[in-house]
Protein backbone atom coordinates (compact mmCIF):
# COMPACT_ATOMS: atom_id res chain seq x y z
CA UNK A 1 0.00 0.00 0.00
CA UNK A 2 1.48 3.18 -1.30
CA UNK A 3 -0.50 6.40 0.11
CA UNK A 4 2.00 8.97 -1.68
CA UNK A 5 4.89 9.37 -3.74
CA UNK A 6 8.00 11.98 -5.01
CA UNK A 7 8.56 11.56 -8.09
CA UNK A 8 12.26 12.88 -9.33
CA UNK A 9 10.67 15.08 -12.18
CA UNK A 10 13.15 16.73 -14.91
CA UNK A 11 10.31 17.64 -17.38
CA UNK A 12 11.89 14.90 -19.83
CA UNK A 13 10.44 11.93 -22.01
CA UNK A 14 10.39 9.56 -19.02
CA UNK A 15 9.25 11.87 -15.96
CA UNK A 16 6.51 13.85 -18.33
CA UNK A 17 4.82 10.31 -18.53
CA UNK A 18 5.17 8.99 -14.92
CA UNK A 19 3.33 11.37 -13.23
CA UNK A 20 -0.06 10.12 -15.02
CA UNK A 21 1.38 6.60 -14.90
CA UNK A 22 1.91 6.33 -11.41
CA UNK A 23 -1.17 8.11 -10.24
CA UNK A 24 -3.29 5.54 -12.24
CA UNK A 25 -1.24 2.58 -10.84
CA UNK A 26 -1.19 2.92 -6.87
CA UNK A 27 -3.50 5.58 -6.92
CA UNK A 28 -2.38 8.02 -4.53
CA UNK A 29 -1.01 11.48 -4.88
CA UNK A 30 1.94 12.15 -6.32
CA UNK A 31 4.52 14.87 -5.66
CA UNK A 32 7.25 16.18 -8.72
CA UNK A 33 10.77 17.11 -7.53
CA UNK A 34 12.61 19.39 -9.81
CA UNK A 35 16.07 19.70 -8.54
CA UNK A 36 17.92 22.68 -10.25
CA UNK A 37 21.63 21.31 -10.70
CA UNK A 38 22.07 23.90 -13.64
CA UNK A 39 20.39 22.67 -16.78
CA UNK A 40 18.96 25.92 -17.28
CA UNK A 41 15.76 24.58 -17.87
CA UNK A 42 12.81 27.20 -17.89
CA UNK A 43 11.69 25.96 -14.14
CA UNK A 44 8.08 27.85 -14.07
CA UNK A 45 7.04 25.77 -17.34
CA UNK A 46 8.34 22.70 -15.47
CA UNK A 47 6.17 23.31 -12.65
CA UNK A 48 2.96 24.21 -15.14
CA UNK A 49 3.85 20.72 -16.92
CA UNK A 50 4.55 18.77 -13.96
CA UNK A 51 1.02 20.00 -12.48
CA UNK A 52 -1.03 19.52 -15.81
CA UNK A 53 -0.08 16.19 -15.64
CA UNK A 54 -1.73 15.80 -12.24
CA UNK A 55 1.12 16.80 -9.85
CA UNK A 56 -0.28 17.09 -6.54
CA UNK A 57 2.41 19.80 -5.61
CA UNK A 58 5.88 20.54 -7.87
CA UNK A 59 9.13 21.46 -5.88
CA UNK A 60 11.97 23.04 -7.52
CA UNK A 61 15.13 23.35 -6.04
CA UNK A 62 17.91 25.33 -6.51
CA UNK A 63 21.13 22.88 -5.58
CA UNK A 64 23.69 24.43 -8.19
CA UNK A 65 26.27 26.33 -5.47
CA UNK A 66 25.37 22.89 -3.55
CA UNK A 67 26.16 20.25 -6.44
CA UNK A 68 29.71 22.78 -7.41
CA UNK A 69 30.87 22.79 -3.68
CA UNK A 70 30.05 19.53 -2.58
CA UNK A 71 30.39 17.20 -5.60
CA UNK A 72 31.86 18.84 -8.57
CA UNK A 73 34.82 20.12 -6.11
CA UNK A 74 35.66 16.37 -5.14
CA UNK A 75 35.00 15.85 -8.80
CA UNK A 76 38.34 18.13 -9.11
CA UNK A 77 40.21 17.30 -6.41
CA UNK A 78 40.04 13.41 -7.40
CA UNK A 79 40.61 14.14 -11.25
CA UNK A 80 37.71 12.16 -11.80
CA UNK A 81 37.32 10.74 -15.32
CA UNK A 82 35.74 7.18 -15.64
CA UNK A 83 37.82 4.95 -18.12
CA UNK A 84 40.05 8.01 -18.83
CA UNK A 85 37.33 9.51 -20.98
CA UNK A 86 34.14 10.35 -19.43
CA UNK A 87 34.03 13.35 -16.56
CA UNK A 88 30.69 12.00 -14.87
CA UNK A 89 28.71 15.06 -15.15
CA UNK A 90 25.15 12.54 -15.36
CA UNK A 91 27.32 10.35 -12.22
CA UNK A 92 27.50 13.49 -10.26
CA UNK A 93 24.33 15.02 -10.51
CA UNK A 94 22.43 12.14 -9.51
CA UNK A 95 23.41 11.66 -5.86
CA UNK A 96 22.42 15.22 -5.11
CA UNK A 97 19.01 14.93 -7.13
CA UNK A 98 18.30 11.79 -5.13
CA UNK A 99 18.93 13.46 -1.58
CA UNK A 100 16.82 16.41 -2.26
CA UNK A 101 13.84 13.99 -3.64
CA UNK A 102 14.03 11.82 0.11
CA UNK A 103 14.67 15.46 1.94
CA UNK A 104 11.36 16.28 -0.09
CA UNK A 105 9.76 12.84 0.75
CA UNK A 106 10.67 13.31 4.29
CA UNK A 107 8.87 16.33 4.81
CA UNK A 108 5.82 15.27 2.88
CA UNK A 109 5.51 12.03 4.68
CA UNK A 110 5.36 9.99 1.78
CA UNK A 111 6.38 6.68 2.12
CA UNK A 112 7.78 6.55 -1.69
CA UNK A 113 10.12 7.71 -4.20
CA UNK A 114 10.62 7.22 -8.06
CA UNK A 115 12.63 8.10 -10.76
CA UNK A 116 12.78 7.65 -14.59
CA UNK A 117 15.58 6.06 -14.82
CA UNK A 118 15.51 2.78 -17.17
CA UNK A 119 16.45 -0.72 -16.01
CA UNK A 120 19.04 -0.67 -18.91
CA UNK A 121 21.15 2.13 -17.65
CA UNK A 122 23.02 3.44 -14.21
CA UNK A 123 21.19 6.06 -12.98
CA UNK A 124 18.49 3.39 -11.52
CA UNK A 125 21.80 2.43 -9.30
CA UNK A 126 22.78 5.79 -8.38
CA UNK A 127 19.05 6.78 -7.77
CA UNK A 128 18.62 4.10 -5.56
CA UNK A 129 21.45 3.64 -3.84
CA UNK A 130 21.48 7.22 -2.47
CA UNK A 131 17.79 6.27 -1.58
CA UNK A 132 18.56 3.51 0.42
CA UNK A 133 21.27 4.93 2.49
CA UNK A 134 19.28 8.63 3.38
CA UNK A 135 16.01 6.96 4.15
CA UNK A 136 15.84 2.94 4.09
CA UNK A 137 12.61 2.88 5.02
CA UNK A 138 11.25 4.30 1.83
CA UNK A 139 9.44 2.19 -0.90
CA UNK A 140 11.41 2.20 -3.90
CA UNK A 141 9.49 2.61 -7.38
CA UNK A 142 10.94 2.58 -10.59
CA UNK A 143 7.96 2.24 -13.44
CA UNK A 144 10.90 1.21 -16.24
CA UNK A 145 11.10 -1.90 -14.48
CA UNK A 146 7.15 -2.30 -13.81
CA UNK A 147 5.15 -0.63 -17.08
CA UNK A 148 3.94 -2.48 -20.22
CA UNK A 149 6.25 0.36 -22.07
CA UNK A 150 9.30 -1.02 -24.15
CA UNK A 151 11.00 1.59 -25.56
CA UNK A 152 11.10 5.33 -26.16
CA UNK A 153 8.81 5.44 -28.97
CA UNK A 154 6.18 3.44 -26.93
CA UNK A 155 6.62 6.40 -24.32
CA UNK A 156 6.06 8.90 -27.36
CA UNK A 157 3.12 7.06 -28.53
CA UNK A 158 1.60 6.98 -24.59
CA UNK A 159 2.03 10.74 -24.48
CA UNK A 160 0.62 11.55 -27.67
CA UNK A 161 -2.52 9.45 -26.41
CA UNK A 162 -2.77 11.09 -22.96
CA UNK A 163 -1.86 14.81 -24.83
CA UNK A 164 0.95 15.16 -22.89
CA UNK A 165 3.69 17.27 -23.82
CA UNK A 166 7.05 15.95 -24.47
CA UNK A 167 10.21 17.77 -25.54
CA UNK A 168 11.30 14.09 -27.75
CA UNK A 169 9.57 13.36 -31.22
CA UNK A 170 10.48 10.19 -33.25
CA UNK A 171 12.66 12.23 -35.29
CA UNK A 172 15.05 13.48 -32.83
CA UNK A 173 14.65 10.45 -30.11
CA UNK A 174 18.51 10.55 -28.86
CA UNK A 175 18.89 11.10 -24.74
CA UNK A 176 20.07 14.59 -23.61
CA UNK A 177 20.84 15.48 -20.07
CA UNK A 178 22.15 18.66 -18.95
CA UNK A 179 23.49 20.40 -15.79
CA UNK A 180 26.06 22.64 -14.95
CA UNK A 181 29.03 20.02 -15.35
CA UNK A 182 27.95 18.70 -18.88
CA UNK A 183 25.67 17.71 -21.55
CA UNK A 184 25.21 14.22 -22.53
CA UNK A 185 23.62 12.50 -25.60
CA UNK A 186 22.74 9.11 -25.86
CA UNK A 187 20.40 6.98 -27.84
CA UNK A 188 18.74 7.31 -31.59
CA UNK A 189 21.53 8.07 -34.11
CA UNK A 190 24.46 7.56 -31.89
CA UNK A 191 23.51 3.87 -31.14
CA UNK A 192 25.32 2.77 -34.57
CA UNK A 193 28.80 3.34 -34.15
CA UNK A 194 29.64 4.56 -37.19
CA UNK A 195 27.23 7.33 -36.88
CA UNK A 196 29.40 10.39 -36.16
CA UNK A 197 27.27 13.38 -34.13
CA UNK A 198 25.33 15.40 -35.81
CA UNK A 199 27.30 18.80 -35.38
CA UNK A 200 23.80 20.60 -35.09
CA UNK A 201 23.53 18.42 -32.07
CA UNK A 202 26.24 20.25 -29.53
CA UNK A 203 25.06 22.80 -27.38
CA UNK A 204 28.12 23.95 -25.31
CA UNK A 205 30.54 23.84 -27.90
CA UNK A 206 31.84 24.62 -31.09
CA UNK A 207 33.32 22.18 -33.59
CA UNK A 208 37.16 22.81 -33.18
CA UNK A 209 37.00 23.64 -37.24
CA UNK A 210 34.81 26.52 -36.45
CA UNK A 211 36.72 27.65 -33.19
CA UNK A 212 38.73 31.40 -33.40
CA UNK A 213 42.18 31.04 -35.35
CA UNK A 214 43.74 33.20 -32.67
CA UNK A 215 44.41 31.24 -29.47
CA UNK A 216 43.17 32.42 -25.76
CA UNK A 217 44.99 32.94 -23.25
CA UNK A 218 43.29 32.09 -19.24
CA UNK A 219 44.69 31.78 -15.98
CA UNK A 220 43.39 29.34 -13.05
CA UNK A 221 43.83 29.77 -9.45
CA UNK A 222 43.41 27.04 -7.13
CA UNK A 223 43.26 26.85 -3.39
CA UNK A 224 43.57 23.53 -1.40
CA UNK A 225 42.47 21.54 -4.97
CA UNK A 226 39.40 24.30 -6.12
CA UNK A 227 39.01 27.01 -8.34
CA UNK A 228 38.93 30.34 -6.89
CA UNK A 229 39.96 32.67 -9.75
CA UNK A 230 39.74 32.89 -13.38
CA UNK A 231 42.07 35.30 -14.65
CA UNK A 232 42.73 36.87 -11.67
CA UNK A 233 39.32 37.40 -10.70
CA UNK A 234 37.54 35.98 -7.87
CA UNK A 235 34.22 34.14 -8.54
CA UNK A 236 31.69 32.13 -7.25
CA UNK A 237 31.21 28.49 -7.69
CA UNK A 238 28.81 28.62 -9.77
CA UNK A 239 29.65 31.25 -11.81
CA UNK A 240 33.08 30.05 -12.24
CA UNK A 241 31.95 27.18 -13.88
CA UNK A 242 29.76 28.94 -16.16
CA UNK A 243 32.20 31.44 -17.49
CA UNK A 244 34.86 28.91 -18.04
CA UNK A 245 32.22 26.67 -20.09
CA UNK A 246 31.48 29.82 -22.24
CA UNK A 247 35.15 30.61 -22.88
CA UNK A 248 36.42 26.21 -23.24
CA UNK A 249 33.03 25.79 -25.25
CA UNK A 250 33.93 28.65 -28.00
CA UNK A 251 37.15 27.33 -28.76
CA UNK A 252 36.28 23.62 -29.27
CA UNK A 253 37.66 22.39 -26.05
CA UNK A 254 35.67 19.56 -24.18
CA UNK A 255 33.63 17.29 -26.81
CA UNK A 256 34.37 13.28 -25.80
CA UNK A 257 32.90 10.23 -27.64
CA UNK A 258 33.20 7.31 -25.33
CA UNK A 259 31.70 3.77 -25.82
CA UNK A 260 31.96 2.71 -21.82
CA UNK A 261 31.25 -0.19 -19.82
CA UNK A 262 27.69 0.71 -18.15
CA UNK A 263 27.60 -0.95 -14.06
CA UNK A 264 24.81 -3.27 -15.39
CA UNK A 265 27.29 -4.98 -18.04
CA UNK A 266 26.28 -3.31 -21.14
CA UNK A 267 28.40 -1.30 -23.39
CA UNK A 268 27.23 1.83 -24.73
CA UNK A 269 27.93 5.14 -26.41
CA UNK A 270 28.00 8.53 -25.06
CA UNK A 271 28.63 11.69 -26.63
CA UNK A 272 29.49 14.02 -24.00
CA UNK A 273 30.66 17.95 -23.84
CA UNK A 274 32.26 19.41 -20.68
CA UNK A 275 34.27 22.07 -21.43
CA UNK A 276 34.78 23.61 -18.14
CA UNK A 277 35.47 20.39 -16.68
CA UNK A 278 38.31 19.30 -19.51
CA UNK A 279 39.92 22.57 -18.31
CA UNK A 280 39.72 22.55 -14.73
CA UNK A 281 41.08 18.61 -14.83
CA UNK A 282 44.05 19.37 -16.85
CA UNK A 283 45.07 22.49 -15.05
CA UNK A 284 44.39 20.73 -11.27
CA UNK A 285 46.65 17.56 -12.78
CA UNK A 286 49.38 20.26 -13.85
CA UNK A 287 49.40 21.49 -10.37
CA UNK A 288 49.65 18.43 -8.55
CA UNK A 289 52.43 17.29 -10.81
CA UNK A 290 54.15 20.60 -8.69
CA UNK A 291 53.18 20.08 -5.68
CA UNK A 292 53.17 17.02 -4.87
CA UNK A 293 56.44 14.70 -4.37
CA UNK A 294 56.44 11.62 -6.54
CA UNK A 295 55.25 8.54 -4.08
CA UNK A 296 52.36 10.27 -3.02
CA UNK A 297 51.60 11.88 -7.30
CA UNK A 298 51.87 8.55 -8.26
CA UNK A 299 50.15 6.65 -5.20
CA UNK A 300 47.03 9.29 -6.06
CA UNK A 301 47.10 8.18 -9.78
CA UNK A 302 47.31 4.92 -9.90
CA UNK A 303 45.36 3.81 -6.63
CA UNK A 304 42.89 6.83 -5.98
CA UNK A 305 42.01 8.67 -8.98
CA UNK A 306 40.73 5.90 -10.96
CA UNK A 307 39.10 4.04 -7.98
CA UNK A 308 36.92 7.75 -7.29
CA UNK A 309 35.71 7.95 -10.48
CA UNK A 310 34.56 4.02 -10.59
CA UNK A 311 32.74 5.15 -7.06
CA UNK A 312 30.79 7.96 -8.66
CA UNK A 313 30.00 6.09 -11.78
CA UNK A 314 28.44 3.37 -9.79
CA UNK A 315 26.51 5.18 -7.71
CA UNK A 316 28.76 4.58 -4.09
CA UNK A 317 28.79 8.23 -3.18
CA UNK A 318 27.89 7.70 0.17
CA UNK A 319 29.65 5.06 0.76
CA UNK A 320 32.34 3.97 3.31
CA UNK A 321 34.94 3.86 1.08
CA UNK A 322 34.65 7.14 -0.41
CA UNK A 323 34.11 9.06 2.52
CA UNK A 324 37.39 7.43 3.42
CA UNK A 325 39.07 8.49 0.44
CA UNK A 326 37.73 11.73 1.22
CA UNK A 327 39.68 11.85 3.92
CA UNK A 328 42.88 11.51 1.38
CA UNK A 329 42.10 14.54 -0.60
CA UNK A 330 41.60 16.58 2.18
CA UNK A 331 44.81 16.01 3.46
CA UNK A 332 46.69 15.87 -0.03
CA UNK A 333 44.75 18.73 -1.79
CA UNK A 334 45.99 20.79 1.16
CA UNK A 335 49.36 21.80 -0.92
CA UNK A 336 47.27 21.98 -4.31
CA UNK A 337 47.17 26.05 -4.30
CA UNK A 338 48.79 27.92 -6.88
CA UNK A 339 48.24 29.31 -10.17
CA UNK A 340 48.15 27.56 -13.76
CA UNK A 341 48.36 29.17 -17.07
CA UNK A 342 46.94 27.91 -20.05
CA UNK A 343 46.51 28.68 -23.78
CA UNK A 344 43.19 27.31 -25.78
CA UNK A 345 43.10 26.96 -29.15
CA UNK A 346 40.82 25.22 -31.70
CA UNK A 347 39.58 22.38 -29.05
CA UNK A 348 43.20 21.85 -27.40
CA UNK A 349 44.69 23.06 -24.35
CA UNK A 350 48.61 23.70 -23.43
CA UNK A 351 50.37 24.55 -20.85
CA UNK A 352 52.05 28.05 -20.59
CA UNK A 353 52.96 28.39 -16.79
CA UNK A 354 53.19 26.69 -13.46
CA UNK A 355 53.77 28.49 -10.01
CA UNK A 356 52.58 27.74 -6.36
CA UNK A 357 54.09 28.63 -2.77
CA UNK A 358 54.14 24.72 -2.14
CA UNK A 359 55.90 23.96 -5.50
CA UNK A 360 58.86 21.02 -4.99
CA UNK A 361 60.22 21.73 -7.88
CA UNK A 362 63.97 23.36 -7.40
CA UNK A 363 65.47 24.87 -10.22
CA UNK A 364 68.63 25.37 -9.05
CA UNK A 365 69.17 21.44 -8.67
CA UNK A 366 67.10 20.65 -11.60
CA UNK A 367 69.25 23.04 -13.70
CA UNK A 368 71.93 21.47 -16.25
CA UNK A 369 73.91 24.39 -15.25
CA UNK A 370 76.89 24.10 -12.45
CA UNK A 371 75.16 23.61 -8.81
CA UNK A 372 76.55 22.54 -5.47
CA UNK A 373 73.63 20.37 -4.30
CA UNK A 374 73.81 17.07 -5.93
CA UNK A 375 77.03 15.02 -6.46
CA UNK A 376 76.78 13.36 -8.95
CA UNK A 377 79.03 10.85 -8.15
CA UNK A 378 76.21 9.22 -5.79
CA UNK A 379 74.31 8.21 -8.75
CA UNK A 380 76.86 5.45 -9.09
CA UNK A 381 76.34 3.95 -6.05
CA UNK A 382 72.24 4.48 -6.34
CA UNK A 383 72.53 2.47 -9.68
CA UNK A 384 74.19 -0.23 -8.24
CA UNK A 385 71.85 -0.95 -5.48
CA UNK A 386 69.03 -0.31 -7.52
CA UNK A 387 69.99 -2.62 -10.43
CA UNK A 388 71.52 -5.20 -7.90
CA UNK A 389 68.38 -7.60 -7.90
CA UNK A 390 68.51 -7.72 -11.63
CA UNK A 391 72.00 -8.35 -11.58
CA UNK A 392 71.90 -11.28 -9.51
CA UNK A 393 69.13 -12.95 -11.46
CA UNK A 394 71.35 -12.44 -14.60
CA UNK A 395 74.52 -14.45 -12.68
CA UNK A 396 72.53 -16.88 -11.39
CA UNK A 397 70.48 -18.07 -14.68
CA UNK A 398 73.39 -17.49 -16.53
CA UNK A 399 71.42 -15.11 -18.82
CA UNK A 400 74.78 -13.85 -20.37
Amino acid sequence: MVNKIVLAYSGGLDTSIMIKWLKEKYNCPVIACAVDVGQEDDFSLVRKRAMATGAQKVYVIDAKHEFVTDYIYRAIQSNAMYENKYLLGTSLARPIIAQKVVEIALKEKADAVSHGSTGKGNDQVRFELTFKSLAPKLKIIAPWREWDLKSRTDEIDYAKEHKIYVPVTKEKPYSSDANLWHISYEGGILENLENAPDDSMFQMTVSPEKAPNKPEYLELEFEKGVPVKLNRHPYSPVKLIDTLNRIAGRHGVGRTDVVENRLVGIKSRGVYETPAGTVLLFAHRELEALVFDRETLHYKQQYVDGKYAELIYYGLWWSQLKKSIDAFLDETQKYVTGTIKLKLYKGNISIISRKSPYSLYWEKLATFEQEDIYNQKDAEGFINLFGLQGKVESILRKKC
